[in-house]
C-alpha cells in the first residue's frame, strides 16, 4: 500500500493524472447506470488558495516556513481529503522542480529537498512547507497548490535569504570565466552565483561595480551607482547595467557570487612576522578551524561586523581586510572588505572560520 502512495505521489508530481490533464484535475467515478460510462464531477464550492503576500526571509542553515492556507466558499464543514503540491519556480514563473506532494497525512519530498522539506497540515486548512537547513540555492519562489477534484488553485510565495553580494575575480585577472568557471568559483567561496534580485538589492544598498559579471540566470550584467564614462557613459541613469544572456561555455567575464549569514564564526591569527599562505592554512588547522574563503568574510563583515584593519590570507590566496567603521591608513573612506589582490610573497596574518 505504502509502495503504491508513493507511486501516486510521484506521478501527481510529474504532472500526469489519469484520465487526462490539462492543468484541471478531476474526480473520476463510475456512473449509476453500470453500462461502464464514466463522468468526472465538480463539487460546486470555490475553493481559495492564500500564502504570504510579503517575502519570506531567512538565512543559510537555518529552518523556515512558507505558509500556505486554502478555504471553500462556501465552507464545506467537513475535512476532504485533498492534494497539496509544492514546486519552486524560476523567475518567470514556469516550474524549475519539485518539492513535495501529499496525499492525506502522507507526503513525499524530491531532489535535494528529500530529508529537509515537508507539508505541515496543523491546522484545518493548512498547506504549509517546512524547509529545515535552509540552502542558498533555496532562494526564490515557491507555488503552493491544492487540488480537490475540479478544483486546482495555486499561490506564490517569495523566500529570500538574507544575505551579502560580491564581485570575484579569480587570480587570473578580469573577464576570465565563463558560466560554468563562475558557478564553481562562487562554491569554492562558500557562495553561490547571484540572481537578479539579490544584485538589485545589493545595488540599492550601495554596491557599485563597473566589471560586468555572471548572474545564475547565464546573464551578464553589473550595478552603477554613479555613471561614468567607462561605465555606459555619464548620461545614463543609475541602475544595472545588462548585456543579457551571453553564450556559456565561449563568453568570459568576472562573476558575481552570493553568500548568507553564517553557521560559525571568522577570527584573526597572526604571528610575530606574519604568516605565508601555507604557514597560514596550518595555523587555522591547529586552532581547529579552517581557512576562510571570501563569502566567509564578506558575511562576517555585513552580519557579525567583523571590522580589522589588518590585512590576512583567504583561501584563494587573495589577502582582504573587512572595515566596517572608515578610518585613516585603513583604506577608502566607504565601509567594505578591501583586498590587495592575490600577492605571490608576503607574509601576512590569516582569517580562519570554525563552524558551530
Amino acid at each position: 500500500l505504502l509502495l503504491l502512495l508513493e507511486a501516486t505521489l510521484l506521478q501527481l508530481a510529474s504532472g500526469s493524472h489519469h484520465p487526462f490533464y490539462n492543468g484541471f484535475y478531476y474526480n473520476h467515478i463510475m456512473n449509476d447506470m453500470g453500462n461502464g460510462q464514466d463522468k468526472d464531477y465538480f463539487n460546486g464550492a470555490r475553493l481559495v488558495v492564500e500564502t504570504s503576500k510579503d517575502p519570506v526571509y531567512s538565512y543559510n542553515g537555518a529552518n523556515v516556513t512558507l505558509p500556505c492556507h486554502y478555504r471553500y466558499e462556501p465552507d464545506l464543514g467537513d475535512k476532504r481529503k485533498i492534494r497539496i503540491k509544492w514546486s519552486k519556480l524560476r523567475d518567470d514563473y514556469t516550474k524549475e522542480q519539485d518539492v513535495a506532494v501529499a496525499i492525506g497525512k502522507t507526503y513525499v519530498a524530491f531532489g535535494d529537498f528529500k530529508g529537509r522539506a515537508h507539508i505541515h497540515r496543523a491546522s484545518r486548512h493548512e498547506a504549509s512547507l517546512v524547509i529545515s537547513d535552509v540552502h542558498l540555492k533555496d532562494d526564490g519562489k515557491y507555488r503552493c497548490e491544492v487540488i480537490d477534484g475540479l478544483e486546482d488553485e495555486s499561490d506564490v510565495v517569495d523566500l529570500r535569504l538574507q544575505g551579502i553580494v560580491f564581485p570575484y575575480q579569480p587570480p587570473r585577472g578580469q573577464y576570465r570565466l565563463n558560466f560554468h568557471e563562475a558557478e564553481q568559483v562562487c562554491q569554492d567561496q562558500g557562495a553561490i552565483l547571484a540572481n537578479f534580485n539579490q544584485l538589485f538589492q545589493a545595488w540599492s544598498e550601495g554596491l557599485d561595480w563597473c566589471n560586468a559579471g555572471w548572474l545564475a540566470d547565464g546573464t551578464v550584467q553589473y550595478p552603477i551607482r554613479l555613471p561614468r564614462k567607462p561605465c555606459g557613459g555619464v548620461h545614463l541613469a543609475p541602475g544595472i547595467r545588462s548585456y543579457g544572456p551571453r553564450h556559456r561555455h565561449l563568453h568570459r567575464f568576472d562573476a558575481f557570487c552570493f553568500s548568507s549569514a553564517l553557521r560559525g564564526e571568522v577570527f584573526y591569527l597572526d604571528h610575530l612576522t606574519g604568516m605565508t599562505l601555507e604557514e597560514a592554512k596550518q595555523s587555522c588547522q591547529d586552532a581547529g578551524a579552517e581557512i576562510a574563503r571570501v563569502g566567509h568574510l564578506y558575511s562576517a563583515w555585513k552580519f557579525l561586523g567583523l571590522d580589522r584593519c589588518t590585512a590576512g590570507w583567504l583561501a584563494d590566496g587573495s589577502v582582504r581586510y573587512p572595515i566596517v567603521k572608515p578610518r585613516p591608513n585603513c583604506g577608502p573612506s566607504e565601509p567594505g572588505v578591501r583586498s590587495f589582490g592575490f600577492p605571490s610573497k608576503g607574509r601576512f596574518g590569516v582569517f580562519c572560520y570554525k563552524e558551530r
